[in-house]
């Protein structure tokens, strides 16, 4: 028996507000409490009343405000985890915003490039453009973990403009619990690369 309609849309809306302003999200994170025609009629009934914004077909977002600017755009990674769920897909941040995440750049690039297993795309939300760009399988046998961000920061800065300041970086982020499963994905890593993550994999000796 379907479930009534306003419990679906009581769960809905409990959901969202459960996840907090900010969160981005698609019909696919309602499929387990009632059909399709019954959770989209309810995000539209949503985004009418103003409580939820549609950023593009199928992703919507529960929108953060601030005092002064408003509405504001959610993170690049809030739009990634939900096209993760919608597309069914693989994403690894890569290039200019790889570098900014893990600090070695001060700069959110405005065009945000991931590499994913699925179908290259572009998704445009206000000013910002997430870039979803097809690649081969060995560029993603790290998606989704810490050493594929490392790999592909270093790959966009280039072995020329590795020195010390970038490794001292790199070693705060690599953490005792990391060491393991970092060496363990080197091999999917340049050689140049891996020449220069492999010292982060060893526990520092005891002063």
């Amino acid at each position: 028996m379907a479930r009534h309609s306003q419990s679906i849309d009581s769960d809905i809306r409990s959901r969202i507000v459960g996840h907090g302003r900010g969160w981005v999200f698609t019909p696919k994170h309602f499929q387990n409490l009632g059909s399709s025609s019954a959770i989209d009629s309810t995000l539209r009934r949503l985004r009418a009343e103003g409580g939820i914004r549609q950023l593009a077909r199928g992703l919507y977002d529960y929108p953060a405000q601030d005092p002064q600017l408003g509405l504001l755009t959610p993170t690049a990674d809030a739009i990634a985890r939900a096209l993760v769920v919608r597309d069914a897909i693989r994403l690894q941040p890569s290039g200019a915003y790889a570098a900014n995440q893990l600090g070695l750049s001060e700069q959110v690039p405005s065009r945000i490039v991931f590499l994913t297993d699925g179908p290259a795309r572009k998704v445009k939300i206000g000013k910002r453009e997430i870039i979803l760009q097809h690649t081969i399988p060995r560029n993603m046998a790290t998606a989704g973990r810490k050493s594929g961000t490392l790999i592909q920061a270093l790959r966009y800065l280039g072995q020329v403009q590795i020195d010390e300041r970038v490794l001292g970086i790199l070693r705060r982020h690599v953490t005792e619990g990391d060491r393991a499963a970092l060496r363990k994905d080197l091999l999917h890593a340049p050689a140049w690369i891996a020449d220069l993550l492999l010292p982060l994999t060893e526990t520092s000796s005891p002063t």
